[in-house]
């Protein structure tokens, strides 16, 4: 070619742009103006000049989506502000009680509301910095997601830059990953043709294709994303004060929207709404399992704010449950991390809820005596989303001559010790304790999890084998694991082995509350161990504690307080206690004394913004919730304190136009002390 490089940097753009726009009108707007053969003939063009000059390659080309090399596995990724779920409605009667909680905080008549379909795929991050995708992101638990930028740039819909003169500085588009109705079909016909297995519903198969490590096996499977938010906006004055104005800013940016996305006012709105999707929901191009209000103003959002993991503007309103009869074959006993015995049900195969189901839960005894079911019954199956299949109930009038009534056995079917249940609880368990394999490999799956001692690797397919092997009996014979012990088992090079090592010797140092909450005691949640070493400060003071003095412990009622006392009494886990401690397991503990419920701060709410001058946040927080004192992340009229260090933020104002007490690190240290002498 004669033509200069500046030359063809402009044909090579002219050509992105193109390409861009036919993607943008086939994936998104569903509109094509070009036949295949000329957009195949465009991007061949694009491709033979980025060979022949390899400078102009850049990251968000359209060639660049696929091809990158498989990865080893995800690394983490740290989402800037969380991305919390919603809480779930499934009576019009909530959906009122919502509306009406927020027209009382916010002090208004009517509110305005967004609607938009509640989609049923995997929910993503999007990050882009001046204007270029960077990183793309699973929601993980909220707070840490998985780092699948590459399976990502593969999906047509989603844009690689951001089609505007001047991008923002860095934006976090929201949405999710889906396949539609007519590509799940396709994609499950071209499985059977390979005489692969197919995929039981969209979500899974959605799921599954963004978790490959080949990001060329993601590219194969049309999945198509859809933005319904913002996460982060910086670089540039935020161009809306209302939801609905974020939807249309996606929109102008070329994220694909719901075409049935509404604003109304009033509750009566959101209730029409949510029963015409209903009568639409199956001529939609992709699955929904309900639909998403949310308040449309960003002010109003902001004065609402959060309660545990969930916005209070906004809520998904669900579909009814999918049902369906088959025939009960019998009920197998399966065996729980705390030894309950719980009965399930084998089913003739039915498809229900978007899945085939062979199992079903029956909760307990009593329910299939409630329920009056009898093993040959023609049972009645319900699925709602992702939750576990369940017997309703029977068809009586079906049932045959053959059918016999289930027996709850007094004898652990795994390991064969004495079942028991106790007064006043309606669960038998086994009595084998942390010789019973079936709880043995939920005890140390649950000690290894990410919330508990985070033992990155320790599977379940892994700690099958090490229990299976009898290499493991107990969680503290993770600490004595070798080398050769772990390298020999299946799958397991001498490589991934060293991993799994050096995660566990990691995890030796940890806090107080995880190792706690590690322990699975039964009915000890994580902010139920959080309040314990709160509480105690030291494990030997929790060991020794007796059920009166547990009950003094906030939120801590007499089942709890007993499931505690009887834990620690059982001389078998002691022992795993000591051994886990001589084997190096170490945490940080108070000399001080239990916190009584009497602490000044107990139950208060605080907002930590800006930079403190001596400690850091997370050491601010600590001792917060030490003393009983609760820390969130926005400030509302139910905010309490507000510590301002260095450079505050928005909060900072929101604090002094609500009129709260403002404490700066000298302020809070000497409420803390406080706290400490009342103590």
């Amino acid at each position: 070619m004669n033509d200069s490089i500046e030359t063809i940097r402009q044909q090579v753009e002219a050509l992105r742009a193109a390409i861009d726009m036919h993607n943008y009108r086939y994936y998104v707007l569903d509109a094509p103006t070009i036949p295949d053969v000329e957009y195949d003939r465009l991007f061949r063009e694009l491709q033979q000049i980025e060979q022949q000059y390899p400078q102009l390659v850049t990251p968000d080309s359209p060639t660049q989506r696929v091809g990158a090399a498989p990865l080893k596995e995800f690394i983490h990724v740290t989402h800037r502000t969380p991305m919390l779920s919603l809480n779930n409605a499934f009576e019009d009667a909530e959906v009122e009680a919502f509306d009406r909680r927020i027209r009382e905080e916010l002090n208004i008549d009517a509110v305005e509301y967004t609607v938009e379909p509640k989609f049923d795929g995997l929910a993503v991050s999007l990050t882009y910095e001046q204007g270029v995708l960077t990183t793309g992101a699973t929601r993980g638990d909220g707070y840490t997601g998985e780092d699948i930028t590459l399976n990502l740039r593969t999906i047509k819909s989603i844009p690689l830059h951001l089609p505007i003169e001047q991008p923002p500085a860095l934006l976090e588009v929201r949405g999710e990953v889906l396949i539609l109705k007519a590509d799940f079909e396709r994609l499950n016909l071209e499985q059977q043709k390979k005489g692969e297995k197919i995929f039981a519903n969209s979500r899974n198969a959605a799921a599954g294709s963004l978790r490959q490590l080949d990001p060329g096996i993601t590219a194969k499977r049309r999945l198509t994303f859809f933005a319904y938010g913002v996460g982060v906006h910086e670089g540039e004055p935020t161009p809306y004060s209302q939801h609905s104005e974020i939807i249309a800013y996606l929109r102008s940016l070329y994220f694909p929207i719901a075409h049935e996305y509404k604003v109304v006012t009033g509750v009566t709105a959101l209730l029409a709404c949510y029963h015409q999707m209903a009568t639409l929901r199956d001529k939609l191009p992709y699955d929904t399992d309900g639909v998403v209000y949310k308040v449309n103003s960003l002010t109003q959002q902001e004065k609402l704010g959060f309660v545990s993991r969930a916005p209070r503007f906004a809520i998904a309103h669900k579909y009814p449950a999918q049902e369906a009869a088959t025939e009960l074959l019998g009920i197998d006993v399966q065996v729980g991390r705390t030894g309950a015995l719980t009965p399930v049900a084998r089913l003739v195969p039915v498809f229900v809820g978007g899945v085939t189901v062979t199992n079903a839960t029956l909760h307990n005894e009593d329910e299939v005596k409630r329920k009056q079911i009898m093993i040959g019954d023609k049972v009645i199956v319900r699925r709602a989303g992702d939750v576990i299949p369940e017997v309703v109930g029977i068809v009586p009038e079906q049932r045959p001559p053959h059918t016999k009534p289930f027996l709850m056995p007094d004898h652990c079917p795994v390991c064969g010790a004495r079942a028991v249940r106790l007064p006043g609880e309606t669960v038998t368990r086994c009595t084998g304790g942390l010789f019973c394999p079936a709880q043995r490999k939920q005890a140390i799956l649950h000690f290894a999890s990410r919330r508990a001692m985070d033992i990155e690797g320790l599977g379940e397919k892994l700690v099958d084998q090490l229990v299976d092997h009898a290499i493991v009996r107990t969680p503290a014979d993770l600490y004595k694991l070798g080398i050769a012990a772990l390298a020999n088992l299946e799958r397991m090079a001498e490589k991934s082995a060293n991993n799994v090592l050096l995660a566990i010797e990691k995890s030796k140092r940890t806090t107080l509350p995880r190792f706690i909450y590690a322990l699975g005691i039964r009915h000890v949640g994580e902010s139920t161990a959080k309040e314990l070493a709160h509480f105690a400060g030291q494990l030997d003071r929790l060991m020794a504690m007796k059920v009166e003095q547990l009950q003094q412990i906030p939120d801590i009622g007499p089942v709890v307080a007993q499931s505690i006392a009887d834990f620690f009494a059982e001389q078998h886990n002691r022992e795993v206690i000591e051994q886990l401690r001589s084997s190096g397991v170490s945490w940080q503990e108070s000399a001080e004394v239990a916190i009584p419920a009497s602490s000044p701060i107990r139950g208060k709410t605080f907002v930590l913004t800006g930079t403190l001058p001596n400690m850091s946040r997370e050491t601010a927080k600590e001792r917060i919730e030490h003393f009983g004192g609760k820390v969130t992340g926005s400030v509302s009229s139910k905010t309490d304190y507000v510590v301002v260090g260095a450079d505050p933020g928005s909060k900072y104002g929101k604090a002094v136009e609500l009129k709260i007490m403002i404490l700066d690190e000298a302020a809070l240290l000497e409420l803390l002390d406080g706290c400490a002498s009342s103590s």
